[in-house]
């Protein structure tokens, strides 16, 4: 209970303006959090930016740091850099519910909210893709690549094939019924 209790930001005792809050995230922060195969350690900073306001509370996260991944080529362990902004936003209204996945609405005697949730999902968004150890990459790794995910599947036949037999389809000509009796059977192929 103590650890959730340090991620707390306590709302109701700050005033209209600008406020900085910062949180230190260590390998005890990821031990925390069941089903968390992804990320055990990590050194990171979070800076949270709240701005109160009349009729909302805008809260600004600076995540930077580092934490260790598992390589999923080699299964060794690297550290991955992170260095990001991410934005939520605290409504007031009547109830307590979630309004999209940066929006929430709070009631106005909401006395805190608990942001470890949050930080721990915004790492783990922050993450890349694939794993790669720094040893590993090379330049098919490369985001940039364009020929990557382009044929999933070739069965062998020319794509002009096919635009061929679309173009005769598509011909009002009669066709010799024989033609027809042996495109059913290569169908049936």
């Amino acid at each position: 209970m103590k650890f959730w209790r340090t991620f707390d930001i306590e709302v109701i005792k700050f005033l209209e303006g600008i406020h900085e809050i910062d949180f230190e995230i260590g390998d005890s922060f990821f031990q925390h959090f069941e089903d968390n195969e992804l990320v055990e350690k990590g050194k990171l900073t979070a800076r949270v930016i709240m701005k109160v306001g009349a009729n909302l509370i805008e809260m600004d996260f600076h995540i930077a740091g580092k934490v260790t991944l598992t390589c999923d080529r080699s299964l060794e362990q690297f550290e991955q850099p992170l260095d990001f902004h991410e934005k939520m936003i605290y409504k007031y209204g009547s109830e307590e519910k979630e309004i999209d996945e940066n929006v929430s609405m709070i009631t106005r005697d909401t006395p805190k909210i608990n942001v470890a949730q949050l930080i721990y999902e915004f790492i783990l968004l922050a993450l890349p893709l694939k794993k790669i150890h720094p040893d590993y990459r090379n330049q098919m790794d490369d985001e940039e690549y364009e020929g990557e995910g382009i044929y999933a599947y070739i069965d062998g036949q020319d794509s002009n094939d096919s635009e061929n037999d679309s173009e005769s389809d598509e011909d009002n000509t009669p066709v010799d019924p024989r033609w027809d009796l042996l495109k059913k059977l290569k169908n049936k192929e």
